[in-house]
């Protein structure tokens, strides 16, 4: 059976009309061919999705708290959405910048984009053979497979297994170019779209080249291509490819990739400018969005208490307070209480009228960095038992961040204990998928490179699909209905599809299980 999904029609390099009469004259779907070399490199600057999913992803994982649950104060949310988002609700709020209507429209644009270059070369080089265009074919299929790599991390369960992902709905996945406003697409089970996104990744992977890009590091250029390629493997459990691609990023030292912490900055701007600068050497691929993440500080949600002490404020198991990276480096939210955040999620304003005050509001997202590589290569290995090779790639990052001591096997054992609670989480990887499974001896340095992960990725949202990785349950403490659990199975794990998108015949993600209420979970705990 098929669905209807909301789509917005691509309407590529639009000819302007003189008049009415000459419009009037015109077929409405008169578009600009795309028939050279050049329209085909400039339409793929579309290809990449312009929406920052971190917001729904940040305020669903254990990263955010309500201020107004522990501090005596009533603060309100910068927009109604984010009160949707951290209870793990429907967002019926809004459809602006940041909401799952954004992006779900976002990459669902892209991908048409993506669509529309790929069938463009096909027609282009069955009409002139010597024309080779397999670079721009292969930045569109790495585009396509990424834009539905987010949709499915965001709107449908973690990938388990072969089988059991079978049994769960993902989305649909969109091959051929749009040329209806409302087409028949069906939602595919996760395993059938994790099985898509291979094999355009892989296809598109062996034609990537840095050659034609004037910028490469706003493209999938081949470092990118390759740490994608690791993230993916590495979501998918199949830890040689994990290894295999990430050594082909890192090279034989790693540590020339890190960040530099130990720069000296003057102010907030200097931080965020130079952390998604093209000079940075750890920076892969950088991708500008539409968002306004950063206006959240301050807020009702902050990054305060526990998520800040489990992460970017909190000691580790080679330093004893804030890691020596953030020191001085990160900010307090408005008021002392509130919480900090890291700059790298501040906006960038772009001025249309400056005397009125108007423009958009951007944040750039480093997408694939040196370090999270580096750390989706030591947790690929923790599985291999190549434990020295996994403790060498956790040193690095640990060294790269100004970490006072050196990280060992017993430092980590010592460190990432059960009662260690802040960095030492129940999983329920077996109860994921029983082919899950991790032995006693890698058990710590699992915990580890999950710490690690978690203050590495911090506002990009990578810490929400950890969590949903491994089965991580975690509580959120609302102002006025108590303490909420999302257990491992819950079915808020998949942010529910865009309101416009069900009404549009979309099949929705199932909603049978209520919220947890705090009674209920004290019976649970007790």
């Amino acid at each position: 059976m098929k669905w209807k999904i909301y789509i917005l029609l691509l309407v590529v390099l639009s000819i302007g009309f003189a008049s009415c009469e000459q419009f009037l004259d015109t077929l409405p779907d008169n578009r600009t061919q795309i028939d050279t070399e050049k329209k085909i490199n400039q339409l793929l600057v579309s290809a990449y999705p312009g929406a920052n999913y971190a917001v729904l992803a940040e305020l669903s994982s254990d990263n955010f708290v309500d201020n107004n649950a522990i501090l005596p104060v009533q603060l309100s949310a910068y927009e109604r959405m984010h009160d949707e988002i951290f209870a793990w609700e429907p967002v019926t709020s809004s459809t602006a910048q940041d909401s799952p209507s954004y992006v779900w429209e976002s990459c669902y644009a892209a991908i048409a984009t993506a669509n529309q270059v790929l069938e463009a070369i096909a027609e282009l080089t069955e009409q002139d053979a010597s024309l080779d265009l397999s670079a721009q074919k292969g930045e569109a299929l790495l585009c396509r497979a990424y834009n539905h790599f987010i949709l499915v991390n965001i709107f449908a369960q973690a990938y388990k297994d072969k089988e059991r992902s079978q049994e769960d709905l993902g989305i649909p996945y969109v091959t051929q170019p749009e040329t209806v406003v409302s087409g028949d697409y069906k939602r595919e089970s996760v395993q059938e779209v994790y099985a898509k996104i291979e094999e355009d990744l892989e296809a598109g992977l062996v034609l990537i080249s840095d050659h034609h890009y004037t910028v490469p590091k706003y493209h999938f250029n081949t470092k990118a291509a390759n740490a994608f390629a690791a993230r993916f493997y590495l979501y998918k459990r199949d830890y040689q490819k994990v290894v295999q691609y990430a050594n082909k990023v890192l090279g034989a030292n790693p540590i020339n990739l890190m960040r530099k912490w130990d720069v000296d900055y003057d102010n907030v701007d200097a931080i965020i400018y130079d952390y998604v600068s093209i000079n940075q050497a750890a920076n892969f691929l950088l991708l500008p969005t539409s968002s306004l993440f950063g206006r959240i500080y301050g807020n009702r949600y902050g990054h305060n208490y526990d998520a800040m002490w489990g992460s970017t404020y909190g000691s580790g198991p080679t330093w004893s307070t804030v890691l020596p990276a953030f020191d001085g480096k990160l900010y307090i939210s408005v008021q002392q209480d509130y919480g900090v955040f890291f700059p790298k999620a501040s906006e960038m304003f772009e001025y249309t009228d400056k005397v009125a005050g108007i423009g958009f509001t951007h944040i750039v997202r480093a997408e694939f960095t040196a370090e999270e590589t580096l750390l989706c290569r030591a947790e690929a290995l923790i599985y291999l038992n190549r434990i020295s090779e996994a403790i060498a790639d956790l040193q690095v990052w640990n060294s790269s961040h100004l970490a006072p001591e050196e990280l060992t096997l017993d430092v980590i054992n010592n460190f990432y204990k059960p009662n260690n609670i802040l960095f030492v989480k129940g999983l329920r990887n077996t109860k994921m998928s029983n082919q899950f499974k991790i032995t006693a001896e890698q058990l710590p340095l699992i915990h580890c490179v999950l710490h690690f992960r978690r203050i590495e990725t911090m506002f990009d949202g990578y810490r929400w699909f950890d969590i949903k990785r491994y089965g991580i349950e975690i509580t959120h403490n609302i102002d006025g209905k108590g303490l909420q659990r999302l257990s491992f199975d819950d079915e808020r794990r998949a942010i529910q599809l865009p309101q416009e998108v069900i009404s549009a015949g979309m099949e929705s993600n199932p909603r049978t299980m209520d919220a947890q209420s705090s009674e209920m979970y004290e019976k649970f705990k007790n």
